[in-house]
């Protein structure tokens, strides 16, 4: 499965649906430091991302990542804090 990983100069986060969230059993286990937009969670590089990625290997997927890096502030600072609906 291909998945978006985005970075600015200091942090990074990882896109992913929040319907593959709830399948995998994780969504409520998302930190507020991650953000959402639309049907998207942004997972924070650090835990949130990490959490995914055992979430998916345990379920046997595989995740290539396409990276997309800008030397600015990223607008995905600007989302909305991540929650469980």
């Amino acid at each position: 499965m291909k998945v978006a990983y985005y970075s600015d100069p200091s942090h990074g986060w990882v896109k992913v649906s929040k319907k593959l969230l709830k399948k995998l059993g994780i969504a409520d286990k998302i930190s507020t430091y991650s953000y959402m937009r639309g049907d998207y969670a942004y997972l924070e590089e650090d835990c949130d991302a990490s959490l995914f990625h055992a979430a998916m290997k345990n379920h046997g997927k595989t995740i290539e990542y396409v990276e997309k890096t800008t030397n600015r502030s990223s607008k995905i600072r600007s989302y909305v804090h991540y929650r469980a609906d």
